[in-house]
């Protein structure tokens, strides 16, 4: 092939965009910290091209390896939506865990990366890879529990989400299936985590739910579900933290809820 048929760097990348932005978002708790990570993670590879090898595993991990890089060379801090109590609570849960054991576990459960390309962002040995990822279910598992609301229309889904929660050893609070539903029972009994569809029975949004919650509420961490996670990774409006796909696996539930539980605040979305 020759040099004008190849895709620029840019076509190449412009498609992983969004899910670096929700692996970064993830990590910090906040779309702020998470977007300011994703974005010096292109200028890195725009200051030195060199540090951007498709070679190996593609294109996808190449870009998560110069995101770890510097993710690790920074200290590998979360956000700080300005609340310096609920960060300092995050901070706290964070100190107790294996180092590196989160990104691991993200890499794999969420972002659906292989060991062997988990070993080749993070630099590491297939074997290191999988050790981490052990450690970070056990760990995350053990060191957060606490009430979770869940605002699903889909019976079955709403059933399996609830199982997956309640094997955690969370108390789940109830099932909404409306907007209308799931602020009530939000208002008379105060969740500590809200896991979100997106669309909901009556046509409804489950973001207009969450940020009706959220008024009330305060601070608490969301997890939305949807089919199409990156019309809400655009970078364009405010957005969440964390977001997983449908169809999920148990493990990016069990993933998300544990990542979610360490970070008590949760910017509030516009539809």
């Amino acid at each position: 092939m020759n040099q004008s048929a190849r895709p620029s760097m840019s076509t190449l990348i412009a498609p992983e965009l969004p899910f670096l932005r929700r692996y970064a978002r993830s990590l910090t708790g906040t779309q702020d910290s998470g977007d300011r990570y994703a974005a010096a993670t292109l200028e890195a590879i725009l200051a030195d091209p060199g540090t951007f090898d498709a070679s190996k595993e593609g294109t996808r991990a190449a870009l998560f390896r110069v995101f770890h890089d510097l993710w690790v060379s920074s200290g590998q801090p979360t956000g700080d939506d300005g609340n310096d109590a609920l960060h300092s609570r995050a901070q706290s849960h964070l100190a107790n865990l294996t180092p590196n054991t989160r990104e691991a576990l993200l890499l794999n459960t969420v972002e659906g990366f292989s060991i062997e390309a988990i070993a080749d962002i993070m630099r590491i040995t297939p074997d290191e890879a999988t050790s981490l990822i052990n450690i970070a279910r056990e760990e995350m598992q053990k060191s957060v529990q606490g009430r979770v609301m869940i605002i699903e229309d889909e019976p079955i889904i709403a059933m399996d989400l609830e199982g997956i929660v309640s094997i955690m050893g969370h108390h789940v609070t109830g099932i909404a299936r409306t907007r209308t539903s799931a602020v009530d029972m939000g208002r008379k009994d105060r969740p500590d985590l809200i896991l979100a569809d997106i669309q909901l029975a009556d046509d409804s949004s489950g973001i207009d739910a969450v940020n009706d919650l959220l008024v009330d509420l305060g601070d608490v961490p969301v997890i939305f579900i949807t089919a199409f996670p990156e019309r809400l990774l655009t970078g364009e409006r405010p957005e969440p933290a964390f977001l997983i796909a449908k169809p999920y696996q148990t493990d990016q539930v069990m993933s998300a809820v544990s990542q979610a539980m360490f970070f008590s605040s949760t910017q509030t979305l516009k539809s």
